[in-house]
């Protein structure tokens, strides 16, 4: 099925400018990320009359593409190729059409499946596109700021959040999370409806385009049980084995969820780089809209237990600091630090030369002493590469706390420059 169209995204997405970039230059551009996060409504806009748009969605143009890619291929020039893991046959076939003509900005595809996780897929195109990420909506598209928060705090300056028409609560907006579909929804429970659909679908659909999978049926009841574990050190093996599931199948899942972006994993920082690794990882949901859906922490739960809001609103922060991470100009990686003494910091953020910052997360409006004792063992462990510690908080204020560690709105994440 073909387009011709210009879909005009109902919020800027701050990726678009770096697609751009990319298609000046470069034959191919992928963008990745999860279903329903806006990939369609952005190359549908971005493509307008000067593109063709097909999408592997349609049952014909996927037949198509899987019977005779290179045919599929050929009839294409300067095309937006949607939901490209339908068909990755279609990646040999496009390094064969580009190999033959180089221009810059030949192919725009979407995947919402990580393909670079597929060996045949990540060499096919080497040297020849460009991938680029787009999670759901970050409170900065929201509300119309564009400074990036990683790059700000990193050079030392705090983003002050713009006031906005309509004030909404730090409960509700890590409740809503961002797919625009949700965002879009009024109520608690039309955002619930949407996303049990959007998960039971996924699993039963999008997996079997992914891999050959066993005990396919297994998979919603083991993606619940690894949300009720969401932010923590979890023994994977022991939480399979309550499902009836081998660790084989247990690495297998993670590593499905991963690739339909789900969830991510988070690794240990550590001075020893090798200790980074040996040590277990955290899984943190990529949206705490649909952290919330799958665990039902709703207003009125909160309301009743606010104490489950914390795993919701650290998977929040952790989202917005995905989000920032895709546009930013510095180039960042985000770990946890926890060591045996029980000290723990939720994030922690190194750039390219190794500095880094600590990120602890809380939910109360107030600073107590207590809160920061993470961030000064980090401190210390890290010495001269430690930049700041912050204690992102339900505050407004900007509150020094000692040397180089600050407490600073979770609002912040959302800022404009001052």
């Amino acid at each position: 099925m073909w387009f011709m169209i210009n879909h005009i995204p109902p919020f800027p997405r701050l990726i678009e400018p770096r697609i751009c970039e990319a298609l000046l230059d470069t034959p191919v551009v992928l963008i990745l990320g999860p279903r329903q996060a806006g990939k369609t409504t952005l190359v549908r806009h971005m493509a307008g009359a000067a593109m063709r748009y097909v999408t592997l969605d349609d049952a014909a143009s996927l037949l198509s593409a899987r019977r005779d890619p290179e045919g599929f291929v050929k009839g294409l020039d300067r095309a937006v190729i949607d939901e490209i893991q339908r068909a990755p046959e279609l990646l040999l076939a496009i390094k064969k059409s580009v190999d033959q003509d180089r221009r810059a900005g030949r192919f725009l595809l979407t995947g919402s499946a990580n393909l670079m996780a597929l060996p045949t897929a990540a060499d096919s195109l080497a040297g020849r596109m460009e991938t680029l990420c787009l999670l759901p909506l970050s409170q900065s598209e929201m509300n119309g700021a564009n400074a990036n928060w990683l790059d700000s705090i990193f050079a030392g300056k705090v983003l002050q959040s713009r006031p906005i028409a309509v004030v909404q609560t730090l409960v509700e907006r890590a409740l809503r999370g961002g797919y625009p579909e949700v965002v879009a929804r009024p109520t608690a429970r039309r955002r619930t409806a949407w996303g049990l659909q959007y998960t039971g679908a996924i699993l039963a659909r999008d997996v079997r385009d992914l891999v050959n999978v066993e005990k396919l049926d297994q998979l919603p009841k083991f993606l619940s049980a690894l949300a009720q574990t969401s932010g923590q050190v979890c023994n994977l093996t022991q939480l399979g084995g309550q499902l009836g599931l081998d660790q084989k199948t247990v690495s297998k899942y993670v590593g499905i969820f991963e690739q339909m972006y789900l969830l991510k994993r988070v690794d240990s920082w550590a001075n020893n780089r090798l200790s980074r690794v040996l040590k277990a990882p955290k899984l943190q949901f990529i949206d705490s809209g649909l952290l919330a859906i799958l665990t039902d922490v709703t207003p009125a739960v909160l309301a009743q237990d606010r104490c489950r809001f914390g795993s919701i609103l650290e998977s929040f922060v952790f989202s917005e600091l995905l989000k920032h991470r895709t546009t930013a100009e510095g180039r960042y990686q985000i770990f946890y630090y926890r060591d045996r003494d029980q000290y723990e910091v939720d994030f922690v953020i190194e750039n390219a030369a190794g500095d880094i910052l600590g990120i602890e997360v809380k939910s109360h409006s107030s600073v107590k002493a207590r809160d920061l004792r993470g961030l000064q063992r980090l401190a210390t462990l890290a010495g001269e590469k430690f930049k700041g510690g912050y204690l992102l908080y339900d505050g407004e204020q900007i509150l020094p706390l000692g040397e180089r560690q600050w407490a600073i709105p979770i609002s912040s994440l959302w800022g404009a420059v001052d």
